[in-house]
């Protein structure tokens, strides 16, 4: 498919380069989740193993079916509700800080530049839904899971990238990450409008009185951990009991933090904590999530079915294929309309590679589908194991796709790295700067002129070398017509 041409010079470039602080917010964001996104899979492979070796399998169902929790509070919970309701809590609030960050100064606070990875994104989530809707009227399956395939896991993504080594340009990174930002929170409106069945008013309104004043809290500069962390397990604890699943309360609160810089600051409150939070995040509340959520059995029969029924076959298709139609689909469909160029330095296949790598569908796939068939735990264990094996299908051929053009993105990223002037800043964000300039031209006036010395010992090291061996040579032709008298 051709590229969409420009036609005026109000034409933006999609795909160009960042700007450096978001380029060095974007880096720090993402090497964070690549670090929890090893964990994550280690976790799932953990849970795997646990839950399909014979000697184990049973213990896996009971650890993960261990209440724990105060009853008269309505929260004596298993193990594996405490990972999907609780710690995946704490995911969310650091996705409603970034959803924040990038709604007031990051992509998506200028309309024009965030229509196109917001129309990927809903693209990206409406096309795999279609696709599992079709295979499941064609084949006379259950709809109920057609949210499943919708999510994309940044973690899992990055982990992917992180162990084929591949070196992609921050803006395809920001792009990926802009994605999943805009996925995270379409996914939790569903969650919140579709997996909603009974509501507790009273616990409800109780939650909206404390997230009112964790606002009021937020505006008047109160500051401490041992304020805001009680107050937000009380909204939770609320929210949970009100019937509305817990993880809104999350990404509500995360939604209300500042994330504008003032004069005199470094960062905003908001950037701080999520500073802080995503370790929490990434390293330990996802990973034990996916060690509670994964442990599914992958027997020959179960494996078998997950390609021949239409439910666990629609998840599938519509990771493997919605994901990556849908975004590639929507993200040239926006280009042409919104007249945006492609970055010289990449392909529309570059863009089609990280629609692939989308179609990683873990955390919020498998909460998802929990959800989905809660009354049917072999059909949400199938389920389950269908976001794995569509997960690992999208993630191999996003791999190969990416490998194919390493090499353009290791220059690139070089390119982007490169500091020759050694003043912490890439130089290519100062090639505009006389200054620049004029540093660069005394350190190569001083690489010359230190050339230029070592050229000038090395001959003169030579010229004494050369006058040596004539002195030999000269001494031995003076002695040799002595030796020439002596007998043979």
């Amino acid at each position: 498919m051709a590229a969409p041409r420009p036609t005026d010079q109000q034409n933006r470039t999609f795909l160009g380069r960042l700007s450096l602080p978001e380029r060095r917010y974007v880096a720090d964001a993402l090497r964070a989740e690549t670090v929890g996104g090893v964990l994550l899979l280690v976790a799932a492979i953990a849970a795997l193993m646990w839950a399909n070796i014979p000697a184990l399998s049973d213990s896996y169902d009971s650890v993960r079916g261990s209440h724990i929790g105060p009853a008269s509070l309505g929260l004596d919970l298993s193990l594996q509700h405490w990972a999907a309701d609780g710690l995946l809590a704490v995911f969310f609030f650091v996705a409603g800080i970034e959803l924040k960050r990038e709604l007031v100064a990051g992509d998506l606070r200028d309309a024009k530049a965030a229509a196109l990875p917001v129309i990927a994104a809903v693209c990206g989530m409406a096309v795999p839904a279609l696709v599992y809707v079709l295979v499941n009227i064609t084949g006379d399956g259950s709809t109920d899971g057609w949210a499943v395939p919708t999510a994309t896991d940044i973690a899992f993504a990055l982990a992917v990238l992180a162990v084929i080594g591949t070196s992609l340009p921050s803006a395809l990174r920001a792009f990926l990450l802009t994605l999943a930002v805009v996925d995270d929170l379409f996914a939790i409106l569903i969650i919140a409008v579709f997996f909603t069945s009974e509501i507790n008013f009273l616990a409800l309104g109780g939650a909206f009185v404390g997230l009112a004043l964790f606002w009021f809290l937020l505006r008047k500069n109160v500051r401490g951990w041992y304020v805001y962390v009680p107050l937000a397990l009380v909204i939770w604890g609320l929210m949970y009991n009100s019937g509305v699943h817990a993880t809104i309360a999350g990404v509500a609160m995360g939604l209300m933090l500042r994330c504008s810089v003032k004069d005199g600051e470094r960062q905003s409150p908001g950037e701080h904590i999520e500073h802080i939070v995503r370790p929490l995040s990434a390293a330990l509340a996802v990973p034990l999530f996916a060690l509670f959520a994964a442990g599914v059995s992958l027997s020959d029969d179960s494996i078998g079915q997950v390609f021949t029924r239409p439910e666990t076959l629609g998840v599938v298709l519509g990771l493997v294929v919605g994901k990556t139609v849908g975004i590639f689909g929507g993200t040239w469909l926006a280009a042409r309309f919104t007249k945006a160029e492609l970055n010289d330095d990449l392909a529309w296949p570059d863009v089609f590679a990280v629609a692939s790598l989308a179609g990683i569908g873990f955390t919020v796939s498998l909460l998802i589908g929990e959800l989905a068939f809660a009354g049917d735990q072999t059909l949400t264990d199938e389920v389950k194991a269908a976001v794995l094996i569509g997960s690992l299908i999208a993630a191999v051929f996003a791999g190969v796709m990416l490998k194919l053009r390493n090499r353009t993105y290791k220059a690139l990223t070089d390119a982007e790295e490169r500091d020759e002037d050694l003043d912490g800043i890439p130089d290519i964000y100062e090639e505009d700067k006389p200054e620049y300039h004029l540093r660069m031209a005394k350190i190569y006036e001083d690489k010359a002129a230190e050339h230029r010395r070592k050229a000038e010992a090395a001959t003169a090291a030579a010229t004494a070398a050369a006058a040596e061996g004539t002195e030999a040579a000269t001494a031995g032709t003076t002695g040799s017509p002595a030796g020439g008298d002596r007998p043979a």
